[in-house]
């Protein structure tokens, strides 16, 4: 089930006692526990509502919650998060589980109860008996990263609630001013549609303005700069990120970063595998591989390669040396340059 389907479920007061939400896409899990708390009165939810960290509280301290009845009410819901005992995460837990009791209260869960497990990661582990139970006597929700497509279609809905439209370009620079990440593309509308209240209107020039460019960002363009062999405007973006208080290694790193998935797309395209596909594999976010591959078809994978195992030569040089950052970046860029292309 998507998310949309449990909220117009939750909306109608079709109610499970059982819930499982896996996935990692911040803005939506924040979403559906908004519309699980929006199932009990607010003068219910000091005595209905229980929510529980697995990292700091035994799940069986929720499970006492869960097992009570409501309070003056019709439901009551208590909501487990970061269950680790979930994944395959080999690191020992902080807290101790009995497992035992959930598995055994998956399989008669309290009716007036509505328990919710958040799940904020990428994949449980279905080798697991308690996952596996879980799956299946839950009503499942995935909450993973949306497509750039589906990003927008939400955040125009929500600018549009609002009375607000997007002039144009202005959302296409702020799907690129937050790499299509829904949360921040969600948390940057608010300011926008406060700077544009008179005409309920969004432009570039807010965007610009407002929604800061990220260090991914910024890297993006000298990487296309260092491919292009264009040395004077890579020189000069790498002195302007340094002005502007980014660290050597954290550039380096982020370069090294870039270079890496630009690599790894190339390969996998190469092989045959979809954009769709080579975000599930790295585990990243579809809008940057649909941009590294965008990139990719102007660069040689033997240019990339280069690229990458010179700045890795740099970050090298970075920790075990006490030489000139800004020298150190030069000189990568006319050895690389130098290279044939």
């Amino acid at each position: 089930m998507n998310v949309k389907e449990l909220l117009q479920q939750l909306s109608a007061g079709q109610i499970a006692p059982l819930y499982l939400i896996t996935g990692t896409e911040a803005y939506l899990l924040n979403q559906i526990q908004n519309a699980f708390l929006r199932l009990i009165p607010d003068e219910q939810v000091q005595m209905n509502v229980g929510r529980y960290d697995m990292d700091q509280t035994p799940v069986a301290v929720a499970l006492d919650d869960a097992m009570s009845l409501p309070f003056f009410g019709e439901h009551r819901l208590v909501m487990i998060n970061k269950p680790l005992f979930l994944t395959g995460d080999t690191h020992k837990a902080k807290v101790d589980h009995d497992l035992d009791a959930l598995l055994n209260y998956i399989h008669h869960p309290e009716p007036t109860t509505i328990f919710v497990v958040l799940a904020p990661y990428e994949k449980l582990d279905g080798r697991k008996k308690l996952v596996k139970q879980l799956k299946k006597q839950a009503v499942n929700v995935s909450v993973a990263p949306l497509s750039e497509a589906q990003g927008r279609q939400l955040v125009t809905e929500a600018a549009n609630r609002e009375g607000f439209t997007f002039a144009d370009q202005a959302l296409d620079l702020l799907v690129q001013r937050t790499n299509a990440d829904l949360s921040l593309m969600m948390a940057n509308l608010t300011k926008l549609e406060l700077y544009g209240v008179a005409d309920h209107e969004i432009t570039t020039d807010a965007v610009l303005g407002l929604v800061p460019q990220s260090l991914a960002d910024n890297v993006f363009e000298l990487v296309t700069a260092v491919l292009n062999r264009q040395v004077g405007q890579a020189v000069s973006q790498y002195h302007e990120l340094l002005l502007n208080g980014e660290e050597p290694l954290r550039i380096n790193a982020v370069l090294v970063s870039q270079f890496r998935l630009l690599l790894q797309a190339k390969v996998l395209s190469g092989r045959g595998l979809s954009q769709g596909a080579i975000s599930s594999t790295l585990k990243v976010h579809p809008y940057r591989v649909k941009l590294a591959l965008q990139s990719n078809r102007r660069f040689s994978q033997r240019d990339l390669s280069r690229a990458f195992l010179g700045l890795i030569n740099v970050e090298t040089q970075l920790k075990q040396t006490s030489q000139d950052p800004e020298l150190l970046f030069n000189l990568f860029m006319l050895a690389f340059t130098n290279q044939a292309a």
